[in-house]
């Protein structure tokens, strides 16, 4: 009884610290909009000011610009009413003197006047240069009015809406699509988008705390985050719009589920010359540091070939019960394949000379057991040790592959179906497929001697794969 109302109380009071955290948020939301609120009527203020400011200083040179034109107008209207004033004037004289000749009874004397008197009055034409436009006047505001007019407040956008149904998960990629805001929903034009996603593994909580990652400046209503490693069981997204004030509310974030096969290396089953880091495997032989160039580049004094020992003649230590010992540096994934479909990929690092990569029964390998040499695993293996070659494996036989040594290699197992595929995934290559009714859990299998590999999980089957079992029948396969 005491432990359950100490329950309660324990309860109650957790309540009333969210309580007081929750009005706490809420007073400091009121504080921080009084705040903000004075500062934007200050700056509105500040920027009337300015406004007006300039509107005083472009008046006055309007102002001096139609006193300008206006003196230019009236010079020009002075010189030509001078000039027909004087023209009226020798006019008026050409008149009288045309009367005058008149009178003139001599034939050839009323001659000689007559054409002196048409010459000057051909001299006093004049060409008039008024028109309408000399007194009128065009002052044009409807750039300054249009401008004024799009002066606008500007809210905080509203959350967009996440399209479900236009979201899709593919190749390690996320394509995000949100519903668009209209300008006459935002009061104003969105200038972009912000989106964040973080990786959970529960889907009731998108909204837990956590750190997210950020994509800005984005001007479409989708965005494809690529590159992705599904290490988790979903991706949570969330998207704001922005306009030239500020950035809106997150919209309601959606999980997204992200199936990949996941899985590491189970340290305790690695051959006591492995050496795991992480993603990585390095074989580093006791009493001799693989990772030296001098040490490896060693000669010896009685042979001309390199100190490095070959395989058959490595011996491993015995440090567990499920370790691998003797010839057989393998190291196991940390987890099991039981159904489904399921890839990932092997990338060889430098100096290796050779290297297997499968899947076992991990009941039927023995410590001393290398992959593909009994019928529970089946490897792909690549050397470099004294030749170059590339064969399939599985129940102590071999089959040679006639394709150079990849660079990255692609492992694809469908349980269900009982396929095993390996792919140049440079290359888009399929190189070998096993079949087979397989009977067990199976895991991950490594073999590593000289240098080192990494390998990818997380990874979704890629959608190239489809061709491949779409075409693989017509190839030959182990069983």
């Amino acid at each position: 009884m005491d432990e359950a109302l100490c329950r309660i109380i324990n309860t109650l009071a957790n309540k009333n610290e969210e309580l007081q955290n929750f009005l706490d948020s809420v007073d400091s939301t009121r504080t921080g909009l009084q705040v903000s609120s004075s500062l934007v009527m200050s700056e509105l203020e500040v920027e009337l000011e300015k406004l007006s400011s300039a509107l005083e200083e472009r008046g006055a040179q309007l102002r001096d610009i139609i006193k300008e034109e206006k003196q230019r107008k009236e010079a020009e209207l002075e010189r030509q009413l001078s000039e027909g004033k004087f023209a009226l004037l020798s006019c008026k004289e050409l008149l009288d003197f045309a009367n005058q000749t008149l009178t003139i009874t001599n034939e050839e004397e009323f001659l000689t006047v007559t054409k002196t008197t048409i010459k000057y009055a051909f001299r006093l034409t004049t060409r008039p240069m008024v028109s309408e436009n000399m007194s009128q006047f065009t002052v044009d505001f409807s750039g300054e009015r249009a401008g004024l007019q799009r002066l606008n407040f500007l809210p905080v956008p509203r959350a967009p809406e996440i399209n479900v149904s236009g979201c899709l998960v593919h190749d390690n990629s996320i394509t995000v699509a949100w519903q668009p805001i209209s300008d006459a929903e935002a009061d104003g034009p969105i200038e972009r988008y912000e989106l964040e996603y973080r990786k959970t593994n529960h889907n009731s909580s998108p909204r837990a705390t956590g750190d997210w990652e950020k994509i800005c400046d984005i001007t479409d209503t989708q965005v494809t985050i690529s590159g992705l490693k599904f290490d988790s069981l979903f991706v949570v997204v969330r998207v704001r719009a922005r306009n030239k004030a500020a950035a809106g509310d997150f919209s309601e974030p959606v999980a997204l589920e992200t199936k990949a096969f996941n899985f590491g290396f189970d340290a305790a089953t690695a051959h006591a010359e492995l050496k795991i880091q992480g993603d990585t495997v390095t074989w580093e032989p006791k009493g001799v540091k693989g990772h030296d160039a001098r040490l490896r580049g060693k000669e010896n004094k009685n042979s001309s070939r390199s100190a490095t020992p070959s395989p058959s003649k490595t011996a491993g230590g015995r440090a567990g019960r499920e370790r691998f010992a003797g010839e057989s540096y393998t190291v196991l994934g940390d987890q099991e394949i039981t159904g489904g479909c399921h890839y990932w990929e092997l990338r060889p690092r430098a100096d290796w000379k050779s290297l297997s990569v499968g899947v076992a029964y991990r009941g039927g390998l023995g410590r001393f057991d290398q992959l593909g040499k009994s019928s529970s695993s089946w490897c792909l293996y690549a050397s470099q040790w004294l030749q170059t070659s590339l064969a399939a494996k599985h129940n102590n036989r071999a089959k040679a592959l006639d394709w150079p040594l990849p660079q990255r290699i692609g492992v694809y197992c469908d349980y269900d179906n009982g396929e095993l595929m390996f792919v140049d995934v440079d290359q888009l290559r399929l190189l070998h497929v096993f079949k087979s009714r397989f009977s067990q859990p199976l895991i991950p299998a490594f073999t590593v001697w000289c240098g080192g590999i990494s390998v990818a999980t997380g990874l979704q089957v890629p959608s190239f794969m489809g061709n491949f079992m779409s075409t693989n029948r017509g190839l030959p396969t182990d069983q």
